[in-house]
């Protein structure tokens, strides 16, 4: 008896990570202020900007709906996978892949996002070559492989794990 009130305890803490996924969603507000800045500057800007700072304002942009696209999935699949399972029978729209993301695709693609995110921050940087010195371009690429060399390790770890779990 008390190791069964002691598991549904347990079981009811996965509840005090709802807050964690609402402060995301604050994140995600946040972002937007500042893509609403980003767009009013590059709008502001944009006829006496050349081709570079263009691209520069581009990136930028992109680079935020990266980061917020990966606030998304990390809010909905890490609150399906760890707290409660949506429903959405009422929603027509609902995205086919919510629901569909377990804990190892939810890695994956954080991973690939972080890659994504920080190749752009790597090209912005080499768009702006200028502003930067030789070092901080070095740590830029050091870090954009590092990040890179990790995905791939995770997910080589992950496909030799499915395997090992198919025999």
């Amino acid at each position: 008896m008390l190791e069964r009130a002691f598991e549904r305890a347990l079981f009811a803490c996965r509840w005090l990570l709802a807050p964690f996924y609402g402060a995301l969603a604050i994140g995600l507000f946040v972002l937007l202020v500042k893509l609403l800045q980003e767009i009013a500057h590059f709008a502001l800007h944009a006829l006496e900007s050349n081709e570079s700072q263009t691209i520069l304002g581009v990136l930028t942009l992109v680079d935020l709906s990266f980061t917020a696209s990966l606030l998304i999935i990390v809010m909905f699949s890490g609150y399906e996978n760890f707290v409660s399972k949506f429903d959405h029978s009422d929603h027509k729209d609902w995205p086919e892949w919510m629901g569909t993301i377990d804990f190892t695709g939810l890695k994956l693609k954080l991973m690939s996002s972080i890659v994504a995110i920080s190749a752009i921050q790597l090209l912005k940087a080499f768009m702006d070559v200028k502003a930067s010195s030789d070092r901080d371009l070095a740590w830029l690429v050091g870090l954009h492989m590092i990040f890179v060399i990790s995905g791939l390790l995770m997910a080589l770890t992950d496909r030799v794990a499915a395997g090992h779990h198919d025999k």
